[in-house]
């Protein structure tokens, strides 16, 4: 006899008609829509090739999350996302992507005294599927820029894989390995001393949306330099970078 269990059934319909109709028959529609479309947009990045593409006119999309804390594979959740378009060294101020994200989960008190975010207002938020998903339509097959981008990657990787069964596959560049490469000798290279050093503006921190659009303003100033070393590509780049 078939096991006939959720597992047992999703695996039969594999077997029968590939993962996409599994997925369909395992969800409603909307969230099964939802995912193929995240699969389909991780499975288009694995075609590009980038590395010729000029730092002048390379698309961009500068992001930040917040979470409930360090680790996505403990039980954290990302309760926010966002996001704000550069090309080359012009921001796109009017180009931004900011959502809540319902956590399914109590936030603790010291992390809704840092964003500024509680339980109540992501109550009503969308969940992580449905905000993933406003994301990455934001994204689309642009380079993502990350200040520290190790928490933000882990976050997104779990929530890929959690959500849509896939990787990650965007180039991602981290303005903070950028910063160790430009300035060797600084004692700390936290998103608060860059801001600093290059004469930026703090507006409000632990805001996804504010600091990417800070991180966006520090890639700026990161770039100005860059250029003077003569570095045109984003290949350039990531040779450089892959030294240090």
């Amino acid at each position: 006899m078939k096991d006939m269990r959720p597992a047992g059934r999703m695996w039969h319909l594999y077997k029968m008609g590939g993962l996409t109709p599994a997925i369909t028959s395992m969800f409603d529609a909307q969230s099964a829509q939802q995912m193929a479309f995240i699969r389909s947009i991780m499975k288009e990045q694995r075609k590009n090739s980038l590395y010729e593409i000029s730092l002048s006119t390379v698309e961009l999309v500068v992001f930040d999350l917040e979470t409930t804390g360090f680790s996505p594979y403990n039980g954290d959740e990302i309760i926010s996302f966002g996001a704000v378009s550069v090309t080359g060294t012009e921001i796109k101020e009017e180009s931004t992507y900011y959502s809540l994200v319902n956590p399914k989960k109590s936030i603790p008190g010291e992390i809704e005294k840092l964003t500024g975010i509680t339980s109540e207002m992501v109550a009503d938020a969308p969940d992580l599927l449905h905000a993933l998903r406003g994301f990455l339509e934001f994204v689309r097959q642009k380079v993502l820029v990350a200040h520290g981008s190790g928490h933000d990657k882990h976050f997104l990787n779990a929530a890929l894989w959690r959500t849509s069964k896939v990787n990650l596959n965007h180039r991602l560049l981290d303005t903070m390995m950028i910063a160790k490469w430009l300035h060797p000798k600084l004692k700390r290279y936290d998103l608060d001393t860059l801001l600093d050093l290059y004469g930026i503006e703090v507006t409000k921190r632990h805001h996804a949306l504010e600091d990417a659009r800070m991180t966006a303003r520090l890639w700026t100033g990161l770039m100005r330099e860059i250029k003077s070393k003569d570095v045109q590509t984003l290949g350039e780049l990531y040779a450089h970078l892959s030294h240090h």
